[in-house]
């Protein structure tokens, strides 16, 4: 243990040191920072994964929707003379 210079009353003053269950709360703290960002980063990839299903769901009605007016009007240019 290393002792610091005396205060001026004659007392020996002590480098500060941090105790053990401190040190514990410190890290579970930064771990669980840690987790709750690598959490919102899934979060976020997942919500642009959704976005980008939703945008090709999207275009596969707009095809199926194409195809049945394009049928039903090749129907309509057929049945007219």
């Amino acid at each position: 243990m290393k002792v610091g210079p005396q205060v001026p009353d004659g007392r020996v003053k002590y480098e500060p040191f941090a105790c053990a269950p401190g040190m514990r709360l410190e890290a579970h703290e930064r771990v669980s920072k840690l987790q709750f960002e690598a959490l919102n980063a899934r979060l976020d990839r997942l919500e642009m994964i959704m976005e980008r299903l939703e945008k090709r769901l999207w275009l596969t009605v707009y095809g199926v929707v194409g195809v049945i007016l394009a049928q039903a009007f090749q129907g309509l240019l057929q049945a007219a003379p």
